[in-house]
């Protein structure tokens, strides 16, 4: 059964397709079936560039453990990167 659990948020950063780099503007976060992981649901995330089209994209599909894994790392790289004074504090 389909979940339809998406949302999208703007970002700033780049990704490497077959085509090579481009910057990314966007991320859409969902949490449905996956279009290759061998799940029946996942945590889907897409960074794209709407302005190059569709070959513009970064796809990853993640189970759910490894999603919080991954998303307590970034936080916490963050966090060390901040405690070092090479990231501004967060507001």
């Amino acid at each position: 059964m389909c979940t339809m659990i998406v949302s999208q948020v703007a970002i700033e950063g780049s990704g490497k397709g077959t085509a090579g780099w481009f910057p990314v503007r966007r991320a859409a976060v969902s949490y449905d079936h996956p279009f290759h992981a061998p799940l029946e649901h996942a945590l889907n995330i897409d960074f794209t560039d709407p302005a190059r089209g569709p070959g513009a994209r970064v796809a990853v599909e993640l189970t759910a453990q490894a999603a919080r894994d991954l998303a307590a790392t970034i936080l916490a790289v963050l966090a060390e990167a901040e405690r070092g004074g090479f990231l501004e504090a967060a507001e």
